[in-house]
């Protein structure tokens, strides 16, 4: 996002903008979420490194550094193959629909922006924010989008978080917060 906003000449007041509402949402609704599910009774343990180690069988008690790196070309190797399938997919739905489907649908572009968002790659951010700079979506709709996009976070979560239930959750929430933002910065 930033380097194709500073490339456009976008104005260095709005980028700031963009960049201080989306560490404040992080910030509101991390320590919201963390309240809430502190509070839970039903609140587990957290899962340990050893616990990954075992089900991975990667013996991190003999070397440390051979377990990093196996599992480090595991994520990388999962992280290639999905990003490949997804670019494929992205390319053959192309810019140009996207666009014209989310400016047509105004309400709901911080909805699909959100959706768009969601796609566990850098890319889904190159267009939204090219959108943005075209001025085919709002900064509400933009802001909605960059907030679920976590880059290969939730692929990496699903390949390592065996709990589905979970990951399903952690991804919803992430969902919620992106679309009410940008719905709420849209009508604002």
């Amino acid at each position: 996002m930033l380097p194709i906003l500073i490339s456009s000449g976008t104005n260095i007041g709005l980028i700031a903008n963009i960049l201080i509402i989306k560490i404040l949402v992080g910030m509101i609704a991390g320590m919201a979420i963390d309240l809430i599910y502190r509070k839970s009774k039903n609140e587990k343990e957290h899962e340990n490194i050893h616990d990954l180690c075992e089900h991975d069988h990667c013996h991190c008690e003999e070397s440390i550094l051979k377990s990093a790196l196996k599992h480090t070309v595991q994520i990388v190797l999962f992280i290639l193959i999905a990003s490949i399938i997804l670019n494929i997919v992205l390319t053959l739905i192309g810019e140009d629909t996207l666009a014209s489907f989310i400016s047509n649908n105004k309400i709901l572009a911080p909805i699909i922006a959100c959706l768009i968002g969601l796609i566990p790659n850098c890319a889904s951010s190159v267009v939204l924010t090219e959108l943005f700079t075209g001025k085919i979506i709002g900064i509400g709709t933009l802001i909605g989008g960059l907030l679920v996009n976590s880059g290969l976070g939730v692929m990496v979560l699903f390949k390592v978080n065996k709990n589905i239930k979970e990951n399903i959750k952690i991804v919803s929430w992430l969902y919620l917060i992106g679309a009410i933002s940008g719905i709420i910065i849209e009508i604002i």
